[in-house]
């Protein structure tokens, strides 16, 4: 039984350990709510490679880092997550640390995506996943 009420609002400093503790967030949200296989396993990544990459791109030239955010809700027969961070927003970068995989990553975890900019600045990533197949 999926409990409809259940929200989620973390939001911490993006440094390298944000990963796994909003990664456990996601979890520990979706176990509350009753939502198991095969969506707990694709929330869990497509949330630590959003968090990465906030961590890694978003505050790159900022003196330290900003806070990066996961939201998520219920809706109906859909888990709506949304990772923002209040960075750089997306630009590209010829010196980037990662292999570039996250955003694909991402998009083949989640139902849908949707990335965007952030009114405050930063980017915002957008992500279902459908919990009756």
């Amino acid at each position: 039984m999926i409990v409809v009420s259940v929200q989620l609002h973390q939001s911490m400093d993006a440094v390298p350990a944000a990963v796994p503790a909003l990664r456990g967030a996601i979890a520990g949200f979706l176990g509350e709510a009753g939502v198991g296989e095969p969506v707990l396993t694709s929330a869990k990544l497509a949330v630590s490679e959003a968090v990465t990459n906030a961590v890694m791109h978003a505050y790159v030239d900022a003196p330290r880092p900003g806070a990066v955010s996961v939201d998520a809700r219920l809706d109906g027969d859909s888990l709506l997550v949304e990772v923002s961070d209040d960075g750089s927003g997306m630009t590209p970068r010829l010196d980037s640390p990662g292999l570039g995989v996250g955003l694909p990553l991402i998009a083949g975890s989640a139902d849908t995506l949707d990335i965007d900019n952030s009114p405050r600045g930063g980017t915002v990533l957008r992500m279902s996943f459908l919990l009756r197949h």
